[in-house]
């Protein structure tokens, strides 16, 4: 996940920021940050959405990380 993507990023649920946690990043020839690994947190909600392999998983989730629906 590009980090100009990053910033454009709210929590699905309630629509409030995210914070980003990472856990392996690269930086590509453009000089941008690109998180390969991490989660996003919505610090309203609680809940915590991951970015495996560069793309985040931002599917609607209730505390305990089960998806709703």
């Amino acid at each position: 996940m590009k980090m100009s993507t990053y910033e454009i990023l709210c929590c699905p649920v309630c629509k409030g920021d995210l914070t980003l946690k990472t856990d392996k990043k690269v930086i590509l020839e453009s000089g941008e940050e690109d998180v390969i690994e991490g989660t996003l947190r919505c610090g309203s909600c609680g809940v915590d959405y991951p970015i495996s392999e560069g793309i985040p998983d931002l599917l609607p989730r209730d505390r305990d990380g089960i998806v709703s629906g």
